[in-house]
C-alpha cells in the first residue's frame, strides 16, 4: 500500500536552509553537484565518513582545537574512535552568548514562568563549577541530579561538563529504589535534587526521601537542594542552591578536554535486568546532536525550540544541545495534559515556538480525543518533531488537518544508545504518511535478515549500522571485559551494529519501524511487527490506546491483544469481531489475534513508552524485575490474574 504524500518543503524554505548551506559548501569545495537530492548527500556523506565529519565541524563552528585524526581506524566496531587527537569543552559549545537575550524560558506545572538569559546562564554555570571544584570534585567524578525539568537543572550539568565531571539524572518520578538502581552503580560524589515537585495537580515531595537515597548510596558526600517554587520549603541540612550562587566567586576559565571525554551517563530501560549505565562522550555526543538540530531540524540562531522531556529521558540531553545553535530552548515541567489538554499547544502558540517536539504517543492522544488546534496561532511553527515509539500515518495524517497543514513533521528514531538519531527527518525530502524520511548523515545503516543479509525496499528486517559513528558509547559502566557492551549490539551480527528496531525501507526511500526486534510476534514462524496491529486498532474511536504480545501455546505462538477502552465503553463480540476482521482485511489472517481483552491500562516506562516484554513474561510465567522502571507498576496485577 501507498503511503500518502503530505507536505514538502518550498522553495524558499529549502533554499534557507542549512542542508542546503552545508550541502552546497560540499559541492564547492569538491565539486559535487547534489542536485538538493538527500540521498545523493546522504550517499557522499557515508562513503566519504572523514570528509563529512571533518567538514561539518568546520561549518558547525564547534570550539576546540581539531585535531588531524578524523578517524582513528579499528578492526573492532566500537573501537574506532573519533578525533583522537582533538580537544573540547561541551558547555563552551553551548555557552555561546554572553548577551542580554532569552537563553531559556521555563514553565512548571501550576502556572510559574521564568527565564534566564545568556549573560546570567553564563555566570550561574561559572558559579556551580567553582563551587564544585572548592568542594574537591576532580575530572571524571560523577554528579548525580535527582531532578525535575527546570533550568537549574541545566546549570547544574553544565557546570559539572565544564569541569570534566560526569553527570548523570534521573527524574523524580523514579522512586527509590529505581534510582538507587541506576545511581550507586556509579558512585556519585554529588546529588542534586529539588525539595519538591508537580505533576498531574499533585505536590510530590522529594526531600523527605533523601535520607533513604544516603544510606543506600554511602559516595554522595554533598547533596544540593533548589527549590521548585523560590523559598516555598526551607532547606538547612544540606547545601542550598540560591546560596552558592549568592556567595561563590565565577570560574570562567574553560578546560579542553580530549573528545571522548565522558560527558554523562544514560541507562538502558531495566526492563531484563538491572539498568546499564551507558557512558557517552563529549565530542561524540555534541557533534552528532549539533548535526540533527542545525542539519535535519533545520534549528537556526534564536529560534525557539520546545521538547515535552524529563531528565530521565535522552531528549532532555538533545534539548539541550540546542544551545550550542543558539537557540532559546523552552522548559516545561509537570504533565502534557494538566490543566487541560492543549496547555502544551497554548505554550507553544504563546511562545512563538519554531519547534514543537513531543512523543508520538502524545499526538497519538490529542487524536484520539479528536482535538483541533485552530482556534491558536501557529504562524511561527516550522517543525514538529515525534519519537518514543513509531508515529502511525493515521496521525501524521490529523497532524496535518488538525494541527498545522503547512509543517515539516519528522518522525525521528534513536534512542538512549546513540544519544540521537538514526533516521530522522531533512528538508529535501517529502514527508508522507507513517514514513521517516530518511537516514541521518554519515551514518550508515541497512535492513538485514536473519542471516545478515542485506534486504530490499519495502521488506521488514532488522536495523543495522553497518560502519562507526561518532555517537556510540565509548563504554559501559563497570563492562572491563567488554562483555556489556558486545551484548548489547555486536552478538547478533559479527561487527556489526544491531539496534533492534524491526524496519522496513519503502519505496519513497523512507522508513517504517514497526516495533522493537524483541517485541516482534512470530505466529507459525513469520515475524509481525507490533505496531503493524496497533495502526488497525487504534483507529477504532472505542479504543485509546492497546498492547499486543506474543504467548507460548502448543509449540507455536498465539497473539493476544489488550485493549484499553474509552470511558463507559464495553468490550463487546461485535467490537472484538470488528477488530478481527478490520486486521485480517488491511494486514493479514496471520495477524489475528484469537484473544482480545479489555485492560484498565497499560504498563510502561516512565518517559511513557508501552512495556510489551514485561506482560510477555507474565503471560509466559517468566519472572520479572525491576518493575521500578515502570510508571504505573500496580497495573502489573492484572496481567497476573487475568484468565487466559
Amino acid at each position: 500500500m501507498e503511503n500518502k504524500f503530505l507536505w514538502k518543503a518550498d522553495d524558499n524554505r529549502k533554499k534557507n536552509s542549512n542542508i542546503k548551506k552545508f550541502a552546497d559548501k560540499i559541492s564547492k569545495k569538491y565539486n559535487i553537484d547534489f542536485k538538493d537530492s538527500f540521498i545523493e548527500l546522504h550517499n557522499w556523506s557515508i562513503k566519504n565518513p572523514e570528509h563529512f565529519w571533518n567538514d561539518y565541524w568546520d561549518y558547525s563552528q564547534i570550539i576546540g582545537n581539531k585535531g588531524k585524526q578524523v578517524i582513528t581506524k579499528h578492526k573492532v566496531f566500537y573501537k574506532n574512535q573519533f578525533f583522537k587527537d582533538s580537544k573540547l569543552n561541551f558547555a563552551e559549545n553551548l555557552l555561546i552568548k554572553n548577551n542580554q537575550e532569552t537563553a531559556i524560558y521555563s514553565l512548571k506545572e501550576g502556572g510559574l514562568k521564568e527565564s534566564i538569559t545568556w549573560k546570567k546562564l553564563c555566570e550561574n554555570v561559572f558559579k556551580i563549577s567553582s563551587f564544585f571544584k572548592k568542594i574537591g570534585l576532580n575530572k571524571n567524578d560523577r554528579v548525580a541530579g535527582y531532578v525535575p525539568n527546570t533550568i537549574e537543572t541545566i546549570i547544574s550539568f553544565l557546570a559539572a561538563a565544564k569541569n570534566g565531571h560526569i553527570w548523570s539524572s534521573c527524574s523524580p518520578d523514579f522512586g527509590i529504589q529505581g534510582l538507587v538502581d541506576r545511581f550507586k552503580q556509579i558512585e556519585p560524589k554529588v546529588l542534586i535534587a529539588c525539595d519538591y515537585y508537580y505533576y498531574n495537580g499533585k505536590k510530590i515531595n522529594i526531600l523527605n526521601r533523601i535520607p533513604e537515597i544516603l544510606k543506600e548510596i554511602p559516595s554522595i558526600k554533598r547533596v544540593i537542594i533548589f527549590n521548585y517554587i523560590e523559598k516555598e520549603v526551607s532547606i538547612h541540612d544540606y547545601d542550598n542552591f540560591k546560596e552558592i550562587l549568592d556567595t561563590s566567586d565565577q570560574d570562567d576559565q574553560f578546560e579542553r578536554f580530549e573528545f571522548n571525554h565522558p560527558i554523562y551517563i544514560l541507562y538502558s530501560s531495566g526492563t531484563t535486568g538491572v539498568p546499564k549505565c551507558i557512558v557517552h562522550g563529549a565530542g561524540n555526543a555534541l557533534i552528532e546532536q549539533k548535526k540533527e538540530l542545525s542539519i535535519h531540524c533545520d534549528v537556526k540562531d534564536k529560534d525557539r525550540l520546545f521538547y515535552f522531556t524529563t531528565t530521565g529521558w535522552m531528549m532532555w540531553n538533545w534539548q539541550v544541545a540546542a544551545l550550542s545553535c543558539g537557540a532559546t530552548i523552552y522548559l516545561y515541567d509537570g504533565s502534557p495534559f494538566y490543566p487541560k489538554l492543549d496547555i502544551l499547544i497554548e505554550y507553544c502558540s504563546e511562545n512563538k515556538f519554531t519547534l514543537f517536539g513531543v512523543s508520538a504517543k502524545y499526538l497519538d492522544h490529542l487524536k484520539n480525543e479528536k482535538y483541533n488546534a485552530s482556534k491558536f496561532d501557529l504562524s511561527n511553527l516550522k517543525t514538529i518533531t515525534s519519537t518514543g515509539s513509531p508515529l502511525v500515518a493515521e496521525s501524521f495524517e490529523y497532524v496535518y488537518k488538525n494541527i498545522k497543514c503547512d509543517v515539516h513533521l519528522s518522525s525521528i528514531s534513536g534512542g538512549t544508545d546513540v544519544v540521537g538519531s538514526l533516521v530522522i527527518g531533512n528538508i529535501f525530502q517529502s514527508v508522507y504518511a507513517g514514513e521517516i524520511q530518511g537516514s541521518s548523515l554519515g551514518i550508515e545503516i541497512d535492513i538485514f535478515d536473519e542471516k545478515g543479509n542485506g534486504l530490499p525496499n519495502d521488506e521488514k528486517g532488522e536495523l543495522v549500522v553497518k560502519r562507526p559513528f561518532p555517537s556510540m558509547p565509548i563504554m559501559f559502566w563497570e563492562d572491563s571485559d567488554e562483555s556489556k557492551i558486545k551484548s548489547a549490539y555486536f552478538e547478533k551480527y559479527f561487527n556489526i551494529w544491531h539496534h533492534a528496531d524491526y524496519i522496513q525501507r519503502t519505496k519513497n526511500n523512507g522508513f517504517i519501524i514497526h516495533g522493537r526486534s524483541d517485541s516482534t510476534l512470530n505466529p507459525g514462524g513469520v515475524r509481525i511487527g507490533t505496531s503493524e496491529i496497533y495502526r488497525q486498532v487504534e483507529s477504532f474511536d472505542e479504543v485509546t490506546e492497546a498492547l499486543v504480545v506474543g504467548q507460548n501455546f502448543n509449540d507455536d505462538v498465539r497473539i493476544i491483544l489488550f485493549v484499553k477502552l474509552k470511558d463507559k465503553m464495553m468490550l463487546s463480540d461485535k467490537l472484538i469481531q470488528n477488530i478481527k476482521s478490520t486486521i485480517r482485511k488491511n494486514c493479514s489472517p496471520r495477524h489475528v489475534p484469537p484473544i482480545i481483552k479489555s485492560c484498565p491500562d497499560i504498563p510502561r516506562t516512565k518517559s511513557g513508552k508501552i512495556v510489551e516484554v514485561v506482560v510477555r513474561k507474565i503471560l509466559n510465567k517468566e519472572s520479572i524485575n525491576n518493575i521500578e522502571v515502570l510508571a504505573n507498576p500496580e497495573i502489573l496485577n492484572f496481567y497476573k490474574n487475568i484468565k487466559i
